[in-house]
């Protein structure tokens, strides 16, 4: 089966407990033989690598199997909703590679279904209007280990309780003065069932319906009511709603005993199918990397105290931020499907994820030179000197071609590149000693001139041809000073000090790393020069580098690091599958 917002995909080898469900179901026919999955974010903050493998499982999974998946904003809290993020989350989820086509939808758009369906919990007796706050309630719930006691407004007469939520809805009540409770189990080991809330009084403008309500739904009882509308099969969401799930599957029975009694009821499902068994909700690991935070208010917390310099600073774990620094989608993807999909919460190893951004762009990024901190070094044999030299675009793509890179008598070398005394197994330019230079020849130190305060200032070299036979260990890039273009770099580097900066006592935001960023003019090849915003390349022997999108200008682009070189994962021993 195939539909209109995705393309059928080979399965891959990994069969994780997803694709084991979904199989099943697909062989035992499960509602028709389709599979229709959803994202649901809440519009409250700017995505993050943690969605990204939601996203991935959940427009994957639907891809996979031919079947769809809908992107849904679950804005049932008026209060910390606002457009700009909706629109975000689009941007991200389309820039991940995925499309949801027609089937962009909000919790909101269920409010009336939502609230009809409360009205039948009420009249069937399974749900009542309760006056104990909210702060009381924590008595009357009681513990796991013991039962709760009932709310002295448990057993409310259903008339009485539906005039009363009437009038919650037309807004004569305060916030927090009623709420409408489900009535389910004030003895259940699982606090969930203990007569949650299912509505509560918010007087508060929602940038989707405006004004029209002043009772809205608690995520709890609508999310399984969304999944239903929209005729979602499976819903897959993070292992932190397990416990929910009883609540989840308790209000699922509930609409379909109430729609199998009452069919004008069908008007409420938007996609409607003659067989439709109901959404199953299945529970994955949530994605936790170190060195970073993923709570939306704790990111939200930085952005307001001006300890980052948005939600897309490049030091972000959001989406946004991760592909202003250079991150590709592919890589992120990536990165997904090499962590897997389990049942098991763990945390991953942020340099797994640069692993796969190095991978992806050593294939694809272009090679240029640039110098970061520039030591100057000066040809005394100017015979014969080439006026270019040609380089390679990229060694891993032969089809990127060569480029023409300007050759002088004066060049910048890295200023680490050279020693004056060198330690033991000190390969690169030394008073005396011969390197490599990157596809230009050899250069052979023969003296040094230093500066007022004795710091090596100019290296005087003899140059020879790429022809000589000369034995070297080691190559260094170089950018010719006359024609070297000045050019602002952003040196990124982890947000945190300490893996784990939620697992501390002490405020997250202690262990903020003073040295995140460094901000620097470097000198690179004519060519960088002319790089459009976005644009990326790997800085031979630094690191990957992305034109940043933002704060770049023609002809003056501003660099930020993706990602160095040296990759930690690659030399460790990865675990068997």
């Amino acid at each position: 089966m195939t539909t209109e917002n995705s393309t059928p995909a080979a399965a891959p080898v990994n069969k994780h407990f997803v694709r084991q469900i979904i199989e099943s179901d697909l062989a035992a026919g499960r509602n028709g033989g389709r599979v229709v999955t959803r994202f649901p974010p809440e519009p409250n903050g700017y995505l993050h690598i943690g969605h990204a493998k939601a996203i991935c499982i959940d427009f994957g999974m639907a891809q996979e199997y031919g079947g769809r998946c809908h992107l849904r904003m679950d804005d049932t809290n008026p209060a910390k909703e606002e457009m700009e993020y909706i629109n975000a989350i689009q941007t991200d989820v389309r820039w991940l590679g995925f499309d949801w086509g027609r089937h962009f939808y909000h919790a909101s758009d269920y409010f009336d279904a939502m609230y009809a369906f409360a009205e039948k919990l009420i009249e069937r007796g399974q749900a009542y209007v309760c006056a104990v706050s909210q702060d009381d309630w924590k008595d009357y719930r009681g513990v796991p280990t013991r039962p709760g006691k009932e709310s002295p407004w448990r057993n409310r007469p259903a008339t009485e309780s539906l005039d009363l939520f009437r009038r919650m809805k037309t807004g004569e009540f305060k916030e927090g003065e009623l709420c409408l409770r489900a009535k389910i189990d004030m003895a259940s080991p699982n606090i969930h069932l203990r007569d949650p809330v299912i509505y509560r009084i918010l007087h508060a403008e929602h940038p989707h319906t405006g004004n029209k309500w002043c009772v809205y739904p608690m995520y709890d009882f609508a999310h399984p009511l969304e999944d239903a509308f929209e005729g979602v099969t499976h819903s897959l969401c993070s292992i932190e709603f397990e416990v929910h799930r009883p609540l989840y599957d308790w209000v699922i029975q509930n609409l379909l005993a109430i729609r199998a009694a009452e069919p004008a009821v069908a008007g409420w499902f938007v996609h409607d199918h003659p067989q439709y068994d109901g959404p199953q909700q299945n529970e994955f690991a949530r994605l936790d990397l170190t060195y970073t935070v993923m709570s939306k208010r704790k990111l939200l917390e930085l952005v307001e105290a001006g300890l980052v310099s948005g939600w897309d600073d490049p030091r972000m774990p959001t989406l946004c931020g991760l592909r202003r620094r250079g991150y590709t989608p592919a890589a992120i993807r990536t990165f997904v499907e090499t962590v897997g999909v389990t049942k098991f919460n763990s945390l991953t190893e942020v340099a797994l994820l640069e692993h796969c951004i190095r991978e992806d762009l050593n294939r694809s990024a272009l090679r240029r030179m640039a110098v970061l901190r520039p030591l100057k070094v000066t040809i005394e044999n100017v015979e014969n000197l080439p006026a270019t030299i040609e380089a390679q675009n990229n060694p891993e793509d032969p089809a990127a071609g060569t480029r023409q890179v300007p050759f002088s008598r004066e060049l910048l070398i890295e200023a680490e590149d050279f020693m004056e005394v060198p330690p033991p197994k000190y390969f690169r330019l030394t008073p005396g000693g011969s390197v490599r230079l990157r596809g230009a020849g050899f250069l052979t130190c023969t003296r040094v001139e230093k500066d007022s305060a004795g710091k090596v200032s100019n290296i005087i070299c003899k140059w020879s041809p790429p022809t000589t036979e000369l034995k070297v260990k080691a190559t260094i890039h170089w950018v010719s000073a006359p024609h070297a273009k000045p050019v602002t770099v952003r040196l990124y580097d982890r947000l945190f000090t300490v893996p784990e900066p939620d697992g501390q006592e002490q405020d997250f935001k202690t262990f903020l790393n003073p040295h995140s960023l460094e901000q620097l003019t470097a000198y690179v090849e004519p060519a960088v020069a002319a790089a459009q915003p976005g644009e990326g390349f790997q800085f031979e022997r630094v690191a990957y580098f992305v034109a940043d999108a933002l704060d770049s200008q023609p002809g003056a682009p501003v660099f930020n690091r993706t990602v160095t070189l040296k990759d930690t994962w690659a030399k460790v021993e990865k675990p068997k599958k």
